[in-house]
């Protein structure tokens, strides 16, 4: 998979130090990934929810942050929509 819009992942680490090696973790594992559906997200990150349009929210560090994305598995593309604490995501999803 290819990992688009790493610029909202750099920008946010630079507030949030503490991501920085999970957020490093998650592109690596995510290059390495070739995933054809939700069930192969699913078997790597089984905390992952997922919304229409192939939105997935990952749990960052243990559910204090979340990190929205949306997958388009036949182009083999993640592309990160928003990261934030899990207070901020739920406001926005209010």
């Amino acid at each position: 998979m290819r990992v688009i819009r790493r610029q909202v992942l750099h920008t946010f680490c630079k507030d949030h130090a503490d991501c920085r090696k999970w957020i490093a973790n998650w592109i690596a594992d995510i290059e390495r990934a070739t995933w054809k559906d939700s069930q192969a997200v699913r078997a790597g990150y089984a905390s992952a929810s997922f919304l229409h349009d192939n939105v997935v929210i990952f749990n960052v560090r243990g559910n204090e942050y979340r990190l929205e994305t949306q997958i388009a598995y036949q182009a083999q593309v993640v592309m990160v929509k928003w990261v934030g604490t899990h207070a901020e995501y739920t406001k926005r999803h209010r």
